[in-house]
């Protein structure tokens, strides 16, 4: 391989530097963060604090106490003695007086370093900020240094696991992020001995409570717990440092092992990738397998790209992280990714190349070792399968076709034909003239056919310039030692256009290809962004599929128990069963994989951190390979993602109609216990009373079944408002219509209210011209006497109520006035809710479904009814409008 131009390998990253740029600006105007970090209370965390905080002191620095806990603690008080301390704030209560850090008082003092003990500590109700570590993120906002101490069982994130652990819920925690944006943390370590021997001698607790921590909290198993999770979030802490450290250097620090493997589709790629597995155990280290997508994959023969796609599925069986990198130049790309991810050993399998090729260039061993730098290369010895191809090893491009190499003897046949037409016609025409008509077919063939063409054509060029026109012609001696100059400097240009002219083609194919990649992510994204139901999502998604990968796509979805199911056309049920082994072990399953590779469909799970939430069945003659890898897996996150947001929107609307039902549920009980049981209690006590006594005189007797015939008519009105709202709501009522009088709606409901009605004035305002109602005359009925029975019911006794019927646009509009108090504000749309019974109403017997039923009667004959109040005088207006229909009988000049 030749050496190019570049830049080099080793060089910083420019955005991490700028993030490092940034994160620096920041910290110049807000104070810094250090927390005192231990596993249990009693390893000595305050203590720490305070010894750095007088040594600060001595150096000179403003310090003041912010708050400390001593416990009562002698060394702690020691300690304590001539630092300046802020007093704390007295909050009251429940009764008790309650001393906190004030905070106020500190922000006015504004010292340079200031002590804020127990960071998750709680504040009691009445302080500016819940959280002790708010306080302290308000002190680092106006500039002020702060330490701080915190137990490991107070991080958010590990919460949990300690209660696990330690069978004790901890409710006081701080978000991680505080912890991790401290800009420095000192572990202070104890071992659990040493621990519990300073709480039996009473340095930790006051002995009562040291003897109930010992039977509970401090066990020594618990403290070996704390202790191990505290030594591994201070690693991590480190290693965090570490690698910001190390990310502006661009350069590897072997501060852990890390291993990266190369992988091709050379037959020797699956012993090198045992070997690294058989590595990274010895060492106990991660190991990536990574792959450089070059143009020349997807120019692979089927089976090369089929022992490509094995070797990345064996590396990822044995435990590896499998990578693809899109690129040009393969020892770049492994060098740049193996620096970023501070790789400690790289990898290779052992290439067998022609000795002729070491003569023109560097083998791509050589070149990785030189540009390895720091990084240690481990070159592994393959065993080569018996139908062993070519080599394909790193060759940055695809290889060129027979038709290039013929190309390329053309163009130059044409050069010196045209060479000898000019030199015939213009004897004095000069030779390097001619050499640029050369250099320019070596050019031209470069563009078009790529370097082994563009070489061919360059040595071509120098001979036939040679033999055909340098003197003594016709012959390859060259009587000017000159022309030797020219001869070299031919073949070195036309090799390096040859060359560069290649790498463009391949970064342009390179191009494309992530152009046609990002092109079907924004188009899938797209849709799936407009599909507005879940429908409309799995059409989305199934089109989406089809079109990326050439074929046709199905979606399986769980239904109960976890059992996929289908969801339109597309491939065979008889695939559902990869499907199903796809969903439950959230594995790829079918053709091309190592499971079920006889089925036609390629199953891939669509998973999230929830887990498997579909499965994708794509059924293409296209071969899908490691090169498609990244597309699908993109697709299937994109895909997974969608339709997550999809069952938490249909879970969340699931809750709320649960809640509404629940919330119907207890307003039905509410409303119908009492009013089944009042009438109950009434016809119970009537006829326990005319049971009991036989003599009761007429009048009384009367009086007691004139009560029970009301009741029991009360009961069976409610039953059946409670029959008709359920029966309406559902949709299970068919409507008898027919041309239906408005004149005779009016008087039934005025007929079955008259005894309701007596000693009130009813208004009609009905013209005679009314046109018919092409409607259901029982609902209809049923409507007008529910908007009648409400007025009646809420108003005085003996005040009127008007009813008046006009025409207006395609339907009749009906109006029930009266003269009683009106609606509150806002009741006039709630008063059509069920069970809502207004603050009028109150007094009155009642469920609170007559005009809920009202609306519903409205609702099935597409018509609309509201409530308001009287603009001009009190009272309250119920208006309901119903379309006339299609054709009124005899009516038609209407």
């Amino acid at each position: 391989m030749s050496e190019q131009p570049r830049i080099d390998d080793a060089r910083p990253d420019p955005e991490t530097l700028l993030k490092a740029a940034n994160a620096a600006e920041g910290r110049r105007t807000r104070g810094r963060l250090k927390v005192f970090f231990g596993a249990s209370p009693g390893v000595g965390k305050t203590y720490s604090m305070l010894q750095e905080a007088r040594k600060r002191k001595a150096e000179g620095m403003d310090v003041l106490i912010g708050y400390v806990e001593h416990h009562r603690r002698p060394e702690t008080l020691a300690l304590l003695e001539g630092i300046e301390a802020v007093p704390t704030r007295e909050i009251q209560y429940r009764g008790i007086t309650a001393k906190e850090f004030d905070l106020d008082a500190a922000l006015k003092r504004r010292p340079a370093l200031i002590l804020v003990d127990e960071l998750a500590h709680t504040n009691v109700e009445g302080s500016r900020h819940a959280k002790r570590w708010q306080d302290v993120e308000e002190l680092l906002a106006a500039g002020i240094d702060v330490f701080s101490t915190l137990n490991v069982q107070h991080l958010e994130s590990l919460n949990d696991v300690v209660s696990q652990i330690s069978g004790v819920a901890v409710r006081e925690t701080v978000p991680d992020v505080v912890f991790e944006k401290a800009d420095e943390v000192e572990l202070v370590d104890l071992t659990p001995e040493e621990l519990l021997e300073r709480l039996k001698a009473g340095k930790v607790y006051v002995p009562d409570q040291s003897a109930r921590a010992l039977q509970g909290f401090f066990k020594r198993g618990n403290l070996a717990a704390l202790r191990e999770l505290s030594l591994r979030r201070t690693a991590d802490r480190v290693g965090e440092d570490v690698e910001a450290a190390r990310g502006g250097t661009g350069r590897t620090w072997p501060t852990v092992e890390r291993i990266l493997v190369a992988v091709g589709p050379s037959p020797t790629s699956t012993m090198v990738v045992r070997a690294a597995r058989r590595l990274a155990t010895a060492m106990r280290a991660d190991w990536i397998a990574v792959c450089v997508e070059t143009p020349r994959v997807h120019a692979l023969p089927e089976q090369d790209r089929a022992r490509l796609d094995r070797n990345l599925r064996s590396a990822e069986r044995l435990g590896a992280e499998t990578v693809m990198l899109p690129g040009v130049d393969v020892v770049g790309e492994l060098v740049a990714y193996a620096r970023r991810r501070n790789v400690t050993r790289l990898v290779v399998g052992k290439t067998e190349r022609p000795r002729w090729r070491d003569w023109i260039g560097t083998s791509p061993l050589d070149e990785l070792s030189r540009r390895a730098g720091e990084i240690d290369i481990i070159v592994v010895r393959g065993i080569e399968e018996k139908e062993a191809g070519p080599d394909h090893g790193y060759g940055p491009g695809a290889p060129a076709k027979p038709a290039g190499y013929g190309w390329a003897v053309a163009a130059i046949a044409v050069v010196t034909g045209v060479g000898l037409a000019v030199v015939a016609a213009l004897p004095n025409f000069a030779l390097a003239n001619l050499a640029m008509l050369y250099l320019l077919a070596v050019v031209l063939v470069a563009a078009r056919n790529g370097k082994g063409p563009s070489v061919l054509a360059g040595v071509l060029a120098v001979a036939a310039f040679d033999y055909m026109f340098v003197p003594p012609r016709f012959t390859f001696a060259v009587s000017d030692t000159q022309y030797l100059v020219t001869f070299g400097v031919m073949l070195a240009i036309g090799l390096l256009f040859g060359t560069l002219t290649s790498r463009l083609r391949d970064q342009a194919a390179m191009s494309r290809l992530r152009e046609a990649r990002t092109e079907a992510l924004y188009r899938m994204s797209q849709r799936l962004s407009e599909a507005g139901d879940f429908k409309a999502l799995l059409e989305a998604a199934q089109t989406g599929l089809a079109e990326a990968f050439g074929g046709e796509a199905k979606i399986y979805l769980p239904g109960r128990e976890g059992r996929l199911a289908g969801t339109g056309e597309g491939p065979e049920e008889a695939d559902l069963a990869v499907a199903q082994w796809a969903f439950d072990n959230g594995r790829l399953a079918g053709r091309g994989t190592d499971t079920l590779p006889a089925s036609r469909a390629l199953c891939v799970p669509l998973a999230t951190a929830r887990g498997a939430v579909a499965v994708a069945a794509i059924v293409t003659e296209r071969q899908i390979g490691p090169e498609t890898g990244p597309l699908l897996s993109a697709f299937s996150r994109h895909l997974a993602v969608a339709f997550e947001r999809q069952q938490l929107a249909i879970e969340a609307h699931r809750a709320r109609v649960e809640g509404e039902m629940e919330k119907l549920r207890s307003a039905l009980l509410s409303s119908v216990s009492h009013d089944l049981r009042t009438p109950l209690s009434v016809i119970s006590g009537a006829a326990q009373t005319l049971l009991s006594r036989p003599d009761t005189p007429p009048e009384t007797m009367r009086a007691l079944l004139q009560g029970i015939h009301d009741e029991t008519a009360r009961l069976s009105r409610l039953v059946s408002n409670l029959l008709d709202i359920t029966r309406l709501e559902s949709g299970a009522v068919e409507l008898n219509r027919q041309w239906v009088s408005l004149e005779e709606v009016i008087g039934s409901a005025l007929r079955r209210l008259d005894s309701a009605l007596a000693g009130r004035e009813v208004k009609l305002d009905v013209p005679a011209d009314l046109p018919l109602v092409h409607a259901d005359g029982v609902l209809l009925d049923q409507l007008l006497f529910n908007v009648l029975e409400n007025a009646v019911r809420y108003t005085p006794a003996e005040s009127p109520v008007s009813i008046s019927a006009s025409r207006e646009g395609a339907g009749v509009l009906v109006k029930v006035e009266d003269e009683g108090p009106g609606f509150s504000s806002g009741e006039e749309t709630r008063v059509f809710e069920k069970f809502y019974r207004g603050l009028a109403a109150k007094s009155e017997r009642g469920a609170g479904l007559g005009l809920s039923i009202c609306r519903a009667i409205a609702a099935v004959h597409k018509g609309r009814i509201w409530a308001e109040n009287r603009p001009s005088r009190s009272g309250a207006r119920v208006s309901f409008w119903i379309p006339v229909g299609d054709s009124v009988p005899g009516q038609e000049k209407l």
